[in-house]
């Protein structure tokens, strides 16, 4: 079906933040509400958006939103949770970087780093740490996913398996209300599920609209996570979750 300019415009909004609210896009475009959820129901049916309580959300599937989408989505938000977990690292630590474009955010965040070993399955993590002399990288070698730039498989978990570091940050898809992660790509799971076991502290960089997405492939629960680090406060049902699992919850900002 064809999309209106404002329902294009929605749709771009939703791309860049992840989701929209009914009140926000009616103050937006000077349009009532009902003309918004009109609009809103229009690109449900189309397959673009997926409704939720008070607006919608990019269609959550059993694949993934594509790479350059993804990156540009909650641009902001990932940059402001890199610079609070790259602040968490300290100099003369060992750390691996999994596959993701909010990683991708703390690798730009640790470029003033001093002294580190960065251990990562993500091409384009070395790429960035590349620029820093003082970090060494080491890529764990595998099947190149050229879509994103992930390596992955059989041998890049084979791998991980030979280093034993000092913190893991990863990335997920989909978080859900039961505070599993959650991704789309059983031999990157793989991957993420060596890291954790191989860290001696793991830290999760995740954007508040990761809780609003689904994908079919458990990773681990939040109670094998040390640190979150999110942009926005979970529902209390899974904070208390959290806090009984003595999984920290840091926001931008926050103390680390």
């Amino acid at each position: 079906m064809a999309l209106s300019f404002r329902q294009g415009e929605i749709l771009d909004i939703a791309r860049a933040e992840g989701r929209v609210a009914v009140e926000d896009l009616a103050e937006r475009f000077g349009v009532t509400l009902q003309t918004i959820r009109r609009d809103l129901g229009d690109l449900a049916d189309a397959g673009k958006l997926d409704r939720v309580h008070g607006g919608a959300v990019l269609r959550a599937g059993v694949t993934n939103i594509g790479y350059e989408e993804r990156r540009s989505m909650n641009a902001g938000a990932k940059a402001a949770i890199a610079r609070t977990c790259a602040a968490a690292i300290p100099d003369n630590s060992s750390l691996f970087v999994n596959i993701g474009t909010t990683t991708e955010a703390v690798a730009r965040a640790l470029l003033s780093h001093r002294n580190l070993t960065v251990v990562t399955n993500n091409m384009n993590v070395a790429n960035i740490l590349a620029a820093n002399e003082s970090c060494d990288v080491i890529v764990a070698g595998g099947v190149l996913r050229r879509t994103d730039g992930g390596l992955v498989g059989d041998l890049t978990t084979e791998a991980i398996g030979h280093f034993k570091v000092d913190f893991a940050i990863v990335g997920t898809s989909a978080l859900d209300a039961d505070g599993d992660l959650l991704d789309f790509d059983p031999q990157e799971v793989r991957v993420a599920q060596a890291i954790l076991k191989q860290a001696r502290e793991s830290c999760l960089v995740a954007d508040a609209s990761k809780l609003t997405r689904k994908a079919p492939v458990r990773i681990a629960s939040l109670s094998a996570i040390g640190r979150v680090f999110t942009d926005r406060p979970f529902p209390l049902p899974l904070a208390r979750k959290c806090h009984d699992w003595g999984t920290a919850v840091v926001l931008p900002d926050q103390p680390v």
